[in-house]
């Protein structure tokens, strides 16, 4: 039994120790561009999905008119296009460079099968460890909500909104 508990608090001892040295000495990724740790999406994933499902609104606080959309466009080209994209263009310099790569938004589906409230809290509260900001603070209540339903949107944007988004005519 003495042999056991030994082993046992040797065991203790040894797991921080090696994750210690392992930051220490310049193991773990770093950088942008560095692979995931272990487990990193995964324990990341859980905690977002849980704060979502406990704090996103459940309705839109701003009605979903053409105007709202409009207002929408003009803060995501403003604060949101350098990381998540322009419908038909190429992801920018920024994007490229950024880990984990952010979801270029008007590429395939975006994030039109969410619900507005969960882009609401992510666009309000920002994404830990994904260089997602908050918004909260910045934007107005009313300016998250209008790029929120412009985002759920997307797939379904009225003509003017499209033509103020797409890239000009060469």
């Amino acid at each position: 039994m003495k042999g056991f508990l030994i082993g046992l608090l040797i065991g203790i001892l040894l797991a921080p120790a090696a994750v210690f040295a392992y930051l220490r000495l310049g193991y773990a990724p770093a950088a942008a561009l560095g692979p995931a740790l272990p487990l990193e999406k995964t324990i990341a994933g859980m905690a977002l999905k849980a704060h979502i499902a406990k704090e996103a609104p459940a309705n839109a606080a701003v009605p979903l008119t053409d105007d709202a959309l409009m207002a929408g466009a003009h803060i995501y080209r403003e604060n949101c296009a350098v990381c998540h994209g322009m419908p038909n263009q190429e992801k920018t310099a920024t994007a490229k460079g950024m880990y984990p790569a952010p979801p270029q938004l008007f590429h395939g589906k975006g994030v039109t099968d969410d619900e507005v409230g969960e882009t609401y809290w992510k666009v309000a509260n920002g994404i830990r460890l994904t260089g997602m900001p908050g918004y909260r603070g910045s934007l107005t209540e009313d300016e998250i909500w209008q790029v929120s339903l412009l985002l759920a949107h997307a797939d379904k944007l009225p003509a003017p909104v499209t033509a103020f988004l797409s890239p000009p005519v060469k």
